[in-house]
């Protein structure tokens, strides 16, 4: 089974990208959420035959995810699929940033493309979140809540319309944690998680992965 995982710097996780480097076992995967699920999940079923891609992209957008989709999605052939795109859409300011109208459409594209390719792809879709850590997400709180929600509710309503598609919740569970501790302790720019905030990404995702094949 190989597993593919998507998105921007959350995923990326500062990999090594250049082809000629990709045999470094050690970067390849690089240091978000996506190495601590690779690590716990080939070493709790080593004979399963599982096999982990990264191919995040820091600063990336749908535009972006849509535009290389082919490449660094569909000729890989994924059995899972995981998609943790938005943060950039919605914070990115000028003509980089993405209305949740075009978004909606960039990942129903995207998704659109992957089932007619493998039509048993089973896809985990994260929605984009934040804590308000720096003084632009403190000071406008309420405003960046009401912003993100709206491309989380995105992600929502596009997995609830196909079985095939599992929504992974990740504002609250970063709001829950925040209520224990600072918020940067978990996300210590407001955006990019920490070690442990990458763990709770993790956990989460191997919890949907454990789910869809009871």
């Amino acid at each position: 089974m190989k597993i593919l995982f998507q998105g921007d710097s959350i995923t990326d996780g500062n990999r090594y990208k250049e082809p000629e480097r990709r045999h470094d076992l050690n970067h390849q995967i690089g240091h978000s959420y996506a190495f601590i699920v690779s690590g716990m999940l080939g070493a709790e079923y080593p004979d399963a035959g599982l096999r982990f891609v990264n191919r995040g992209i820091s600063g990336d957008t749908t535009r972006g995810l849509l535009r290389r989709w082919r490449e660094d999605a569909l000729d890989i052939e994924p059995d899972v699929l995981s998609l943790l795109i938005g943060t950039n859409d919605c914070f990115l300011e000028g003509e980089n940033h993405v209305e949740p109208e075009e978004y909606e459409k960039n990942l129903e594209s995207i998704l659109s493309q992957s089932f007619e390719t493998n039509g048993e792809l089973k896809v985990f879709l994260m929605e984009p979140f934040f804590l308000p850590t720096k003084d632009r997400f403190k000071a406008e709180e309420n405003t960046c809540r009401e912003e993100i929600g709206r491309y989380s509710q995105v992600c929502r309503r596009i997995a609830e319309k196909d079985g095939r598609i599992f929504f992974i919740q990740l504002q609250h569970l970063f709001d829950e944690a925040a209520e224990g501790r600072d918020c940067a302790y978990w996300i210590w720019d407001g955006i990019h998680p920490t070690e442990s905030g990458h763990a709770l990404i993790a956990r989460e995702w191997i919890k949907a992965f454990k789910a869809m094949f009871e």
